[in-house]
């Protein structure tokens, strides 16, 4: 009788201890997956590429579209400026375009440049401080302008077209 019980408790002890065992493995072989932190970031290069690199080639695309819509801005016919802080410089061609386009814009230091280069290209300089922050808000550069502006733009457009007339007439 007493083998019998210290048998039962013997048996008892030993399940008591495998589901602890089994409780501890468990938790062990779930630690031994998790990944370190550097093995998530080398994961993620792996996966992703370096984000410098990304940043790299983000960043000299930047340039890229700069130079290329800098490149635009003496084709324009006219450059709507907020005295010094907005520069757009719009386009339009009646034969080809079915509204006038945005084919530079920026602010700040870019907007500078923008108004420089237009000065030395001849591209006459409109200052419209609301039509300037609304174009450089509403418009991608590379899109027509909305329909909102039409009017705004057809003004100055035709202001534009009524000084190179008189020119052209001297």
């Amino acid at each position: 009788r007493v083998a019998g019980t210290l048998f039962w408790r013997v048996c008892l002890g030993l399940i008591v201890l495998a589901i602890l065992d089994y409780i501890y493995q468990k938790y062990q072989y779930e630690k031994n997956l998790r990944m370190t932190k550097q093995e998530v970031k080398d994961e993620f290069r792996q996966a992703e590429g370096d984000p410098k690199v990304k940043s790299r080639l983000r960043s000299l695309m930047r340039q890229l579209g700069k130079k290329r819509m800098m490149a635009q801005v003496p084709n324009a016919d006219v450059v709507v400026t907020n005295p010094t802080h907005y520069a757009v410089a719009l386009q339009y061609d009646s034969e080809k375009m079915i509204a006038p386009q945005v084919v530079a814009k920026g602010q700040g230091y870019l907007a500078l440049k923008i108004i420089a280069l237009a000065q030395t290209s001849g591209v006459p300089r409109i200052e419209k401080p609301d039509l300037a922050r609304a174009l450089y808000r509403l418009v991608k550069v590379g899109e027509y302008i909305p329909s909102t502006l039409y009017r705004a733009v057809a003004e100055i457009l035709a202001h534009i077209y009524r000084l190179r007339a008189r020119a052209t007439k001297i």
